[in-house]
Formats: structure tokens, C-alpha cells, sequence
């Protein structure tokens, strides 16, 4: 089956790495997919276009608004994955939790990556009267690079005694880095699925996270990682997890053993091409 996938493309991100996976699942069932960048496109009738001179068959969207609203009123099936913007930031907004409500009421099957942002995503549309069936997976990580954003960052660490601001690397450089890290921060106001937690518990490093919905729905405080709410109580931790070689240990056995439970690459790819079918079902019908 040809089938369109939709995504945010921009290059180093976890929406980028997440559609590459994504794609891989999918072609390794023997699918042709057709990957592009949801920001390539203002309007419906120009992805008519797109599925006409494709000859897609279906299609699927990462982010329910920004890929999701360009999928609407073709008669093609099509399928959408959540994003953490969906839930965490779109969903504030009254006319684009309208919009993403319209792209549920048309979609054949949604995705979650976590229990609580399938939750925080039934109190908001009610998808009680969806079929939402829960994800979860490994990305591979790889950082976030927004110019803005880039600009205060480095802007900060030249302020910041004792802190280095490391460039992009190569996959195995990274993980060989993380390893010799004795933890992994992260300090986001605002999270999906963080893919660094989730590497960093596989790679058996100890994780000490903010606590938001995003990160506190894969860190139990105490048992896969530390969870704090400001920078005191993120001292006060840290201090704990030098000092303290028992925790440390208890809390990177569980995290391997959470990421090996709960996100397996072999059980992500085999769900994905369960849901993929139930597209290639509705062409059919």
C-alpha cells in the first residue's frame, strides 16, 4: 500500500527521528511511504494534489494539528499520532483544539505515546468514542536545534560556571558520552515523550527530571529516577544521588527494566503495522 506520512521535518529533532522510525516500521511490512514535511503545506488542496499525483491509498500524521487538519475531507483513511504540542501547548488554544477535535472525529485510529497524555487527550475530546489505541517506543535521541532558542542557550552557558554546551554528534559518540555521565538532566517546561529519558534508562544512566505531566508519566520519583520542581529541590537531589550509591543502583535497575517492560522497539513496529492494516482494510471496503 502507498501511503502519505506527514511530520515535522526539521533536521536534529525528536518529531524528525521519531517519523524516520516510523517509516522504517512501516516499509519493513512492505509498504511504500511517502515522507514529508507538514510545513511544506498551507492547505488541504495542496496535499489533494500530492495524494492524487502519488497515488497514496492512505495516509497517517504525526502532531494532530500541524500534520492532522492537512489530511481532512479526502477520501482517503488515515491515521494520527500524538504529539506533545497537541496536548501540552495546541490544546489551549479554542480554535486549534477545535481543529484537532474535527481531525479525531475522522481518523481511523489515534496514537498516544504515554498513558497520561492519553488521558490528558480523552478529557479534552471525550475519545472515549474513539478507538486511541496507547504507544510507546524508543526513539532515538538526538537534540532539539531552534535558533532562537539555540542563541539563549548559548548565551546562558557562557554565564554558567562549570557547564559545557557540546554540538551535534554522531549516534555512537553520544551514547559513549552518556554512558560516562553520572546522570542525565532534563530540565523541559514541557514535554511529550522524552526520548533522552527514555535513552538514558536504557543506557543504565541515573535520570533526574523536572516534574511535568510529560516527564513524571515515565519517572516514578525514587524508583526510575528523581523527579523535582526547582532548581533547590534539583540540588538537594543531585546532592542525594552522589552521595547515595544504593539509590543509584536501585534506580538504574529499574529504569532498564521499565524501558525493556514498556518500550519495546519489536512491540512499537508490530503495533504500528497492526494499525497500518486497519487502513488498508478500510481501502478496501
Amino acid at each position: 500500500m502507498r501511503l502519505l506520512f506527514l511530520a515535522v521535518l526539521r533536521p536534529h529533532t525528536g518529531n524528525a527521528v521519531t517519523a524516520q522510525r516510523v517509516r522504517a516500521h512501516l516499509e519493513a511490512a512492505g509498504h511504500v511511504c511517502i515522507l514529508k514535511d507538514a510545513f511544506d503545506f498551507e492547505s488541504p488542496s495542496e496535499i489533494a494534489n500530492l495524494i492524487l499525483a502519488e497515488n497514496c491509498e492512505a495516509a497517517l500524521a504525526l502532531h494532530l494539528y500541524r500534520g492532522g487538519r492537512l489530511l481532512q475531507g479526502h477520501r482517503i483513511p488515515f491515521g494520527v499520532i500524538f504529539g506533545g504540542t497537541d496536548v501540552n501547548e495546541d490544546a489551549n488554544q479554542a480554535e486549534k483544539n477545535t481543529v484537532m477535535g474535527r481531525v479525531l472525529e475522522e481518523a481511523r485510529f489515534a496514537v498516544a505515546f504515554t498513558e497520561s497524555m492519553k488521558e490528558m487527550a480523552q478529557v479534552q475530546w471525550e475519545l472515549q468514542q474513539h478507538q486511541t489505541p496507547l504507544l510507546t517506543g524508543i526513539p532515538f535521541f538526538n537534540v532539539l536545534v531552534d535558533p532562537v532558542f539555540t542563541r539563549e542557550v548559548k548565551a546562558n552557558v557562557k554565564r554558567a560556571a562549570g557547564v559545557r554546551l557540546i554540538g551535534e554528534m554522531p549516534q555512537e559518540d553520544l551514547h559513549a558520552v552518556v554512558k560516562n555521565c553520572f546522570a542525565v538532566v532534563n530540565s523541559s517546561v514541557s514535554e511529550g515523550m522524552s526520548a533522552a529519558i527514555l535513552e538514558a534508562m536504557d543506557l543504565e544512566v541515573p535520570v533526574l527530571a523536572r516534574n511535568i505531566p510529560g516527564n513524571a508519566a515515565m519517572v516514578k520519583h525514587e524508583v526510575t529516577g528523581l523527579l523535582f520542581s526547582n532548581p533547590q529541590e534539583f540540588v538537594h537531589l543531585a546532592k542525594r544521588l552522589v552521595s547515595d550509591p544504593a539509590l543509584e543502583k536501585e534506580i538504574v535497575v529499574n529504569g532498564k527494566e521499565y524501558v525493556r517492560m514498556y518500550h519495546s522497539w519489536q512491540v512499537e513496529r508490530d503495533t504500528y503495522q497492526q494499525l497500518i492494516r486497519k487502513l488498508e482494510g478500510s481501502t478496501e471496503d
